[in-house]
């Protein structure tokens, strides 16, 4: 706690020190810097190395070409038409103007993912201990979760540095009289709130703390209030972005496998499952490491509850929202939307480590060692699991295959082609010198994608679509060859490997026609059983349907 308010039962008072004789028997202390530094240089070796070797993806793609626009514009994209992540999108807009390539654009995502780690340490030192928050620290680490949003260039790790640095920062300004402990919160907070729209549940939880902490702290309640309307108000521009948002999934912009909440028990399925992502998803897995949690959880409430009480409100503000919601409209939620409680979990699971250590006595340091070797083996396995080319890199002849498209894509485009859906394979081709990316329209959402066609220059140029038979996530869905099958006489068509690049002859002039031959194109990926082809056909029907509408 700080100077100037009471310390809750079992939380350090300032001045006093955190580490009990056990911890400096087990000889942690001394290696609490030396360790988050080795954690924090781990985690850099790997991501800067797989951020090079990882193909693209298809929201990286989307993310490179948006924040690509001219500032203006690209205010018009993100507030009034698309509605998400507005500070990843300048961040990326920034980097872009240095350095225009995927690379740069992931190393946004692996600088805030290494910045997480020392300030995890810190969040969970605070709230407990430093050998607490050196376990903590590496289970976060070695998530999946934390690997694979260091290296996905969308605003994920940025959300996970900004959620936790708020959190730490509370916990600086409670009790504080002066204005600045606040002033930092808020605008951390806020930078949040600007980076993921669950930020609302980082300014909920911290809320929700503050308020319920007082059965144990009389601090003035004052400040802290008035930090918190003040960055609800100022975040009141942000609410309206996301409104945004909140109608492009009314309308079906999804097509994820993410869970739809509709009960209670999808809520509590859902939790488990980023509990799964955090650590490791198998059921016996999940199972134990949530046994292990709950045991943490415990012996937090006992020895600290402020860190117990904290979690809580992490835990429980989202779970509430979603029970109220029942956020299964169109909206599909991932693991990845929690991720701002990925420090807390971590937190409670070294704590029950360290808890169920202690039974061995004598054998305490062993054990606690083959716990922590067994659960950060079983959270590689999992990540291994959940995106193997990550972890061992590209098959090869996907590889050949992706460089030839991109090669004769770039050899071949024009600047006026007319581009379907934000597929890795132009990333790579712009890379190579294609002169397109002034117009791609959006998959999966039929309004932005008339809006973006009636924004072009015409008459429009050609029309490109790719299909692509493998699937990152997804092991048996592997295809490496794909049949050169033509939809039609007014397109050519070439395959590499597993991608099939289709182009019209000649140019498509008007959005109708563009969306009439998509519903071609994207029928005949039906056929031949290209995953997004379904949902794709769907958007060029409906987007007709509303072109003739109109007439």
């Amino acid at each position: 706690m700080l100077a100037g308010s009471t310390a809750l039962p079992g939380t350090r008072a300032e001045g006093v020190p955190a580490e009990s004789s056990r911890s400096r028997r087990w000889g942690l202390t001394d290696e609490y810097r030396p360790g988050v530094g080795v954690i924090t240089g781990a985690l850099a070796a790997f991501l800067l190395l797989r951020a090079i070797h990882w193909p693209p993806h298809e929201d990286e793609t989307l993310v490179f070409f948006v924040s690509r626009q001219p500032l203006t514009n690209l205010f018009s994209t993100v507030f009034e038409e698309r509605g998400g992540a507005p500070l990843h999108f300048l961040l990326a807009h920034a980097v872009d103007s240095v350095w225009s390539s995927l690379l740069g654009l992931r190393l946004i995502s692996v600088v805030f993912a290494l910045a997480s780690v020392p300030v995890i340490a810190a969040l969970v030192a605070r709230l407990t201990d430093k050998r607490t928050a050196l376990l903590a620290t590496a289970i976060a680490a070695a998530s999946w979760m934390t690997v694979y949003h260091g290296i996905y260039a969308r605003m994920y790790s940025l959300f996970l540095f900004t959620s936790a640095l708020s959190f730490l920062l509370l916990l600086r300004a409670l009790g504080r009289r002066d204005v600045w402990p606040w002033v930092a919160w808020g605008l951390v907070t806020l930078a949040a709130i600007a980076t993921q729209p669950y930020g609302a549940f980082v300014l909920g939880a911290g809320a929700l703390f503050v308020v319920v902490r007082r059965r144990w702290d009389p601090a003035p309640l004052r400040p802290a209030l008035v930090a918190v309307a003040a960055t609800s108000l100022l975040a009141l521009p942000l609410w309206l972005v996301y409104r945004v948002l909140a109608n492009r999934f009314d309308v079906g912009v999804t097509g994820s496998s993410g869970s739809k909440l509709g009960s209670p028990v999808d809520v509590l399925a859902y939790l488990v499952r980023v509990a799964g992502d955090f650590t490791a998803g198998w059921t016996p897995a999940v199972a134990t490491v949530l046994g292990v949690a709950l045991v943490g959880l415990v012996a937090l409430a006992r020895e600290r509850p402020q860190a117990a009480l904290l979690t809580g409100a992490v835990l429980l503000v989202p779970a509430a929202a979603f029970l109220v919601t029942r956020s299964g409209g169109s909206v599909s939620l991932e693991s990845r939307h929690l991720i701002f409680a990925l420090p807390f979990f971590a937190m409670l699971v070294a704590a029950g480590l360290l808890r169920l250590a202690a039974f061995a006595r004598g054998w305490a340091l062993p054990s606690l060692a083959v716990g922590m070797a067994l659960l950060l083996s079983a959270e590689v396995a999992w990540g291994w699991h959940r995106t193997p080319w990550m972890y061992r890199g590209e098959p090869a002849i996907r590889n050949e295959a992706r460089d030839l498209a991109a090669a004769w894509l770039a050899a071949t485009s024009r600047s006026d082609d007319v581009l379907f859906a934000y597929e890795p394979l132009y990333l790579d081709a712009f890379e190579k010198g294609a002169p397109f990316g002034g117009v791609i329209v959006q998959r999966a959402d039929p309004k932005l994608a008339l809006d973006t066609l009636a924004e072009a220059r015409t008459p429009l140029g050609r029309g490109v679509w790719i299909f692509d038979a493998t699937d990152q996530l997804d092991a048996s869905k592997q295809r490496f060859s794909v049949p050169s099958a033509s939809p039609g006489p007014q397109f050519e068509v070439r395959a590499f490997g597993p991608f099939l690049v289709i182009r019209t002859s000649k140019p498509v002039l008007t959005a109708e026609a563009f969306f009439r031959d998509t519903a071609v194109v994207e029928y005949q990926g039906k056929l031949i059983g290209i995953g997004d082809a379904g949902l794709n056909y769907q958007t060029a029907v409906t987007a007709l349907a509303r072109i003739q509408g109109r007439r």
